[in-house]
């Protein structure tokens, strides 16, 4: 993002740190006397356009992306019955649902499950680390669902500034954070791929990775930050410059983004730090284990303990306009090969952060009234074998994958489909990636009018009208 260095002599140009810079941002720019910078090419003309033709509905999505393959078991279809190398290893828990169990690290979550909904005859259809297919409704290298939002909707809200499609890595919730690189890293970039509809509709990522390296710099000295004339000086001249015909063209898509994200004053909604400190407490998973002790484990070097801090913050993300939040939570390869914990150790700590991060979401858009603007997806880029190997871990299994969804206007409280006696396929009907971006296409946008769009490029229209919805999760 935009930072404010400072440039002292004979020594390396320090950056301002995100907190201390985030103060400043949210110390409103506005508030210091600071009118929102208008930059016409950032302003989308599109998403204007969008919003008044009512293409769009008034949601937002949170896609929460277990990378690695979360276990249909261990999750939502535990199978107490089957033979012990099938069933949960977590063994399992009843919800309110009579006779309906889930795998025994999700307390929290079978205590809400009337408001929300799980498929249990979900399947990917992939069975390797990546996540495109899985994004992009089947086609591995077609736009995500997030870029889609972002094409249509245009690249920043025009009335708050705030990026419309955003991808939140445990690296945004922690200054300074630097997680180790690992098989997941590589497929990161897939998870909220453009494809055909060019890099701009990439998510913009406030951690600073992906295609958001330089960051724009207004470069005044320490002592100065605190003097509101210098501050407004720099500022104002950063915007001369800006305004100056040309003078911004070289910059990158994202190195303007970055831009309007502080001079318009939303830095703010990036800062989870400033809500109240019991909503804080409540989402708080650090607490839950060491981050060390699973991140020594070569499939597990992205696995971090901060999971709950992202969602509050993609939940502060939809409040301030951002359609699309993708939500990234690495660690979930248990094959119990040396490369993750003996017999799938890691999913008690996993397991457990999930319930406790994803119980406090929906908690708190329920109490905040939001859960018909909020739409939250709980998936991976797979499943796990229904048998245990050798090992005492499961390989990778396309055919039945976990998927849980709240909100968003959906129909709440079901659990849609059902799969064999152990959880190896669906003996309903299957539904899959291509039914899900179908349905989240349904919830974004007013498909009727969407068609009615001349800019609206056809692909995107052949995806959305290729397949069904899940009708059973039907619009309220």
């Amino acid at each position: 993002m935009l930072q404010i260095m400072d440039r002292l002599p004979n020594r390396d140009c320090q950056g301002v740190s995100r907190r201390s810079f985030l103060g400043i941002g949210t110390a409103g720019l506005g508030a210091l006397g600071v009118p929102g910078l208008s930059l016409p090419w950032l302003l989308s003309q599109r998403a204007a356009h969008a919003a008044a033709s009512g293409v769009l509905r008034d949601r937002s999505v949170v896609l929460l992306f277990l990378q690695g393959g979360p276990s249909q078991l261990e999750f939502f279809d535990p199978k107490p019955h089957a033979p012990v190398e099938i069933r949960s290893v977590t063994g399992e828990i009843a919800t309110r649902h009579p006779g309906v169990l889930f795998g025994g690290t999700f307390p929290r979550l079978a205590a809400l499950a009337d408001r929300f909904s799980i498929v249990r005859s979900y399947g990917s259809g992939n069975a390797d680390h990546t996540y495109g297919r899985v994004v992009s409704g089947g086609e591995a290298n077609g736009p995500s669902a997030s870029a889609i939002y972002a094409r249509v909707r245009g690249n920043t809200h025009p009335e708050t500034g705030i990026p419309t499609n955003v991808l939140v890595l445990p690296e945004a919730v922690r200054e300074g954070l630097k997680l180790q690189s690992n098989f997941e890293t590589g497929a990161l970039p897939t998870l909220t791929q453009a494809g055909s509809l060019g890099s701009d509709c990439v998510a913009f990522n406030p951690s600073g990775g992906g295609q958001l390296k330089q960051d724009m710099e207004l470069r005044l000295p320490a002592d100065r930050l605190g003097d509101r004339r210098s501050l407004l000086a720099g500022l104002d001249a950063l915007r001369r410059r800006a305004d100056r015909p040309g003078q911004m063209d070289s910059l990158s898509f994202y190195q303007q983004q970055a831009f309007e994200v502080i001079t318009r004053g939303v830095a703010q909604a990036f800062d989870w730090q400033r809500e109240d400190p019991q909503t804080i407490a409540r989402y708080d998973t650090t607490g839950l284990f060491r981050m060390e002790e699973l991140t020594r484990w070569n499939d597990m070097r992205r696995a971090s303990n901060l999971l709950g801090h992202q969602l509050l913050l993609a939940r502060r993300l939809c409040e301030a306009g951002c359609g699309f939040v993708t939500v990234s939570d690495c660690g979930w390869d248990y094959h119990a090969n040396g490369n993750s914990p003996p017999n799938m150790a890691g999913i008690y700590p996993m397991g457990g952060q999930v319930d406790h991060a994803v119980a406090a979401f929906i908690e708190d858009v329920l109490a905040r009234g939001l859960e018909q603007k909020i739409l939250l997806i709980v998936t991976g880029e797979m499943g796990r074998t229904p048998r245990l190997n050798g090992n005492g871990g499961r390989d990778h299994y396309g055919e039945l994958t976990p998927l849980l969804l709240f909100g968003g206007g959906l129909t709440m409280g079901q659990v849609v489909g059902q799969s064999d006696g152990q959880a190896a396929k669906a003996t309903s009907e299957p539904f899959r990636p291509a039914n899900l971006l179908a349905t989240i296409l349904n919830v974004l946008f007013d498909l009727g009018r969407l068609r009615l769009e001349p800019n609206v490029p056809r692909d995107i229209l052949r995806r959305a009208e290729a397949h069904p919805p899940i009708a059973s999760l039907g619009l309220e």
